[in-house]
């Protein structure tokens, strides 16, 4: 048995039989609360631990919320933001997609240099790095005067909040019992999708370089509570291992690059809701029918109250089945019908689509499940790597989704309904991905992460 110091995941010499860091310090209080030390300092020592894994839950889940919040910014405050440094309504939406498509693009180099990085100096340290790179260029982003200047911040921006959800869910995933660690990264999903909802009630009280400036200063208040968690005992044991950590090129090996792939094809889908469907919402209403404005913001808002939604229910329900894949395709066959029911329904007023939104929100919330799932397929030496660019590959997944679908709609076969059946398109061309990545996904749940990779 290992002795446990104080301390989240803190795990000194001998031979524990491969259990978690939060069985290894329930066997030891255990047998000191029975043996030696007595019931009420067993009990308090217990609550102490506990007490420790749910604070480092609870940050991780507010590092979560303000990236959410800085992430989708830009699709609540697009339109205020673009007119004001002079952008016209004919050059809206391109703006719009070469600013989203850097700061995905920011986001896909970002998960890759954080998560080797992770893997390399530890979970916390990148947070920290990742935290206050985003911070201060959400502060920068509320002083743009044109948009390439725009595009380059978004881009940066990208950067910093690459490394924040696949560190959370690793180091939350690494400190909780594997029978429960589903519930902690549930937690954590769930309370930063809630940072969109946020940023739609900040814009919605003050103008968008207000919104901007304070996603900022969020960010950088939420360095002060990190100081309160630690670094993960698994990380520590890898470092002791002479084994090699953060090396990208190891996903390639043959053994490991369909588990990887598949990782990423089921995580397609969501992107393509939030980024196409749901940014253009007017667009996709007006060119329907409808008659009413739509706003954005609100549309932006109501799909991420579904997608918290569905992160909760994902998260627990994939506890009550005991398993990750049964959890996902229930999602993805939901994620068919609302994708459906919105893109061919005419004439819709601005209430249904903001019914449709949170319904689309809500079919796509496998987020926690799905990231949980990255993490847990692969070993502590390359486990933030895995983790950290799977979901940052399907933000970047967008960026060849959005370049097809404007492609699409300019296309002289494409001129009766050109958003609608581009959209049609594309979403076959994601969903058909998406089931194919599931077929080969492993099952994870209840899997031990005390491993590495050769």
């Amino acid at each position: 048995m290992r002795c446990v110091q104080a301390g989240v995941g803190r795990v000194v010499d001998g031979n524990d039989g491969g259990m978690s860091d939060v069985e290894r310090k329930g066997t030891t209080l255990y047998h000191a609360g029975t043996s030696s030390i007595g019931f009420l300092p067993f009990f308090l020592a217990t609550l102490m631990t506990s007490t420790r894994i749910w604070l480092t839950v609870l940050v991780c889940g507010l590092g979560y919320f303000v990236d959410i919040y800085d992430l989708i910014l830009f699709s609540i405050v697009r339109i205020e933001s673009l007119k004001s440094i002079g952008v016209d309504a004919a050059s809206m939406q391109n703006a719009s997609e070469f600013i989203i498509n850097s700061q995905m693009v920011g986001m896909l180099l970002g998960g890759l240099l954080f998560g080797m990085l992770a893997d390399k100096k530890g979970r916390l340290s990148v947070m920290l790095g990742s935290i206050l790179m985003y911070s201060i260029m959400n502060i920068a982003n509320a002083f743009v005067t044109s948009v390439p200047m725009y595009a380059l911040f978004r881009f940066l921006s990208g950067i910093g909040l690459a490394g924040e959800l696949g560190v959370a869910v690793t180091l939350v995933a690494e400190i909780m019992p594997k029978q429960t660690r589903g519930y902690g990264t549930t937690v954590v999903a769930s309370m930063g999708i809630l940072g969109a909802v946020a940023a739609y009630f900040v814009h919605h009280f003050y103008d968008w370089k207000a919104a901007f400036v304070a996603g900022g200063l969020m960010g950088l208040g939420l360095l002060v509570m990190r100081v309160r968690i630690r670094e993960s005992g698994l990380f520590h044991k890898t470092r002791t291992q002479g084994v090699v950590r953060g090396n990208f090129l190891m996903v390639f090996r043959k053994d490991r690059i369909s588990t990887y792939l598949a990782s990423i094809a089921i995580g397609v889908p969501i992107w393509y809701v939030i980024g196409i469907l749901v940014t253009f919402s007017p667009e996709f209403t007006k060119e329907g029918g409808g008659m009413e404005a739509i706003e954005a913001g609100q549309s932006v808002m109501w799909t991420y109250v579904g997608l918290a939604a569905g992160d909760l229910v994902s998260g627990l329900m994939s506890q009550w089945l005991k398993s990750r894949r049964r959890t996902i395709l229930f999602f993805l066959i939901m994620t068919v019908c609302t994708v459906t029911w919105y893109l061919f329904t005419p004439a819709r007023s601005a209430a249904l689509t903001y019914l449709q939104c949170g319904l689309l929100g809500f079919s796509a919330g496998y987020w926690a499940v799905f990231v949980t799932t990255a993490a847990e397929q692969f070993g502590t030496n390359m486990r933030a790597t895995v983790a950290t660019t799977v979901p940052n590959v399907v933000r970047g997944a967008l960026v060849p989704a959005l370049i097809l679908f404007k492609t699409l709609r300019q296309h002289p076969s494409f001129q009766g309904a050109p958003l609608v059946e581009s959209a049609v398109v594309v979403g076959i061309g994601v969903l058909a991905v998406a089931f194919t990545g599931w077929f080969f996904l492993k099952e994870t749940f209840g899997k031990d992460l005390d491993f590495v990779e050769p």
